[in-house]
Formats: structure tokens, sequence, C-alpha cells
């Protein structure tokens, strides 16, 4: 089960750890919410943040993008159509393997901590349990291949990313996301600042099955479809959402 891609074009990125407009009819319009961040987020604003915008639109497609598994609970689960999972190839190790073994190690030997304290204590019930809980997330889980290039940007300084790529290695590494690891996702974010549709039109050579993803400096709906027209299946537009409500209108195609 995935989401229909073909009917996504405008993707709304949500930082639980900001205040969220008080009109969330702004959302009108978006295709698909992703809710997450690093800096101040917990499960609580995570789940705050996800039940607001599931009762104020009940039909969009919503997404939490965890951090790591300290994001991630019961309720946030249930809240979430899909957890979508970041591996930055440009990052340092800890974002692109450690921090995935670590989550999955944290389901496995304490699924109480993700699916909540009324677990048998007993055992192989409490591997079991495990095994449970680690089937009900992978089933929702949507991994992404990302690429950060901006390293001005807090989502270089979190992810341990020291150069950015060239064009050839986004297209490399738009190759390797749909050839060799078989990710549904594709992310080139530029992370508050408008990067342009080269990158864009690089990726896209690539990919067929994998769905294409850009953000950063998204303003306009004229950027939208500059980036749009360079290939991408969507466009993700995050910071005017949280500073300039109708900015961010004029971001919707």
């Amino acid at each position: 089960m995935s989401p229909d891609w073909e009917e996504i074009s405008h993707v709304t990125k949500v930082d639980p750890a900001e205040s969220l407009p008080e009109d969330l009819s702004v959302l009108e319009g978006t295709d698909l919410v992703i809710v997450g961040g690093s800096d101040g987020v917990t499960r609580q604003n995570s789940l705050n943040a996800l039940e607001r915008i599931r009762a104020h639109h009940p039909d969009v497609p919503l997404f939490q993008e965890p951090y790591s598994s300290s994001h991630v609970s019961e309720e946030t689960i249930g809240a979430a159509d899909f957890l979508s999972v970041p591996a930055v190839y440009n990052g340092d190790r800890e974002n692109f393997v450690a921090k995935h073994v670590d989550f999955f190690t944290e389901v496995g030997s304490k699924p109480e901590e993700i699916l909540g304290s009324g677990l048998p204590l007993v055992g192989d019930l409490i591997a079991s349990r495990g095994r449970d809980a680690i089937q009900s997330i992978s089933e929702k889980i949507l991994a992404e291949g990302y690429v950060v290039q901006n390293l001005d940007s807090k989502a270089a300084a979190v992810s341990g990313v020291e150069t950015t790529f060239t064009t050839e290695q986004v297209a490399g590494a738009a190759l390797a996301t749909e050839s060799f690891y078989g990710f549904p996702i594709f992310y080139v974010e530029y992370s508050g600042t408008y990067g342009g549709p080269e990158d864009v039109a690089a990726a896209a050579t690539y990919l067929d099955d994998t769905v294409l993803l850009y953000g950063g400096g998204i303003e306009s709906r004229e950027q939208t479809e500059e980036i749009l027209d360079a290939g991408a299946d969507a466009v993700v537009v995050g910071d005017c959402f949280h500073e300039d409500p109708e900015r961010y209108r004029r971001t919707i195609p």
C-alpha cells in the first residue's frame, strides 16, 4: 500500500515544534502533509500536530517523518498513514545506517516503548510482541533517499552533511535509490533556499518507479511549476506555511 502519487504535486512539511496557523483551512489545496523535524520535536507535539491536521482535513494523506524512534508512539503510528524515514546520502553514518539500525533495535527489544505498556512480560511472548511491533510499523514505512544541498541549513547540521553533491552525483544518487536500494521516494532538499530545476532534471532522468520530491525555498506558483516541469513529482513547502500562510497559498499549483 502506498499513496496515489499521481494525485500528488504539492506537499506541505509541518514542523511540530513550531506553531501551526490558527486557521488550518490554509491547507486546502495541498495534496499531502508530512509532520516532522529535529529540534524540539517530541512524541507529544508530533501527535498534537498529526491529530489537529487530521481533525481539520480527514481526507488528506498524512505522513510522520520521525528523526528518531523517540518521536514515534502507538498513537503517532495510528494517527499517520505512513512513516517516511530519510536516509541521507551525503550525511554521516548516523543518518544513513546507524539511526535506522537503532530504530529497529529499539522496536524489537523494547516494543512496549513504541506500542504501549500493556505487553506480556514472559520470555518468548515479549519476543513475539516485538515481531508484531516491527511488522505493524514496517507496513507503514516508506524509505526516502535524501540529498541535502544547503550546507547552511539545519537539515545539514543535524544530518552531518559537510559536502553538497554535484548535479552528476544527485543523478547517481537517484539511480541508486531506484535501482539498488529500491526506495520508493527520492528527495532533493535545499532547505530554505531555492535550488532551481537543475538537480531535479538530472535526477528525473533515472527515475521511473521512484517518486521525486523537491523541497527548499518554494515561495511562488511560478517556482512550483518550474520544479514540476523539470520532472519532480511534487514540491515540498514548509517554511512559509509557518511564517506566512498567504505566501504559502501562492505555492499551490
